[in-house]
Order: C-alpha cells, then sequence, then structure tokens
C-alpha cells in the first residue's frame, strides 16, 4: 500500500473526496501540524525568559556589535 500527500483547495477537496469514494478507496483526512519542533520552542522560552531578565539589547546595539 502506498501513502499519497495532497494539497488540494476547497474545490479539489471536494472532487478527491467524491473520486476516493466512487472508487471505494479508504482515505483520511488531517489536519495540517502547524506546531513548531520542541527545539524550537524551548529556544522561544529562553528567549522569553532573557528578555524578562534584561538580557537583552536593542536593534541599534546589534547592529553596532556587528559591523
Amino acid at each position: 500500500m502506498e501513502t499519497y500527500i495532497v494539497h488540494p483547495d476547497k474545490l479539489q477537496e471536494k472532487a478527491l473526496r467524491a473520486f476516493l469514494k466512487a472508487l471505494g478507496v479508504p482515505f483520511e483526512k488531517k489536519k495540517a501540524d502547524k506546531s513548531f519542533p520542541a527545539h524550537v520552542l524551548t529556544s522561544i522560552e529562553k528567549g522569553q525568559l532573557d528578555i524578562k531578565s534584561g538580557r537583552s539589547i536593542t536593534l541599534d546595539e546589534f547592529k553596532k556589535k556587528i559591523s
């Protein structure tokens, strides 16, 4: 058995569902996973804690550091 991942618009989805039902092909619909990986969430939390603790710089300060 093969798995196909498709990204239809609403009209295409309606036609695709009808087509699969007509052929008797079993299918399932899943919502797109829009969450971030754990390491990204950890980094975001760390950054937010840094800001609350005063460990941040302005954009102008950053530009001076990298120039």
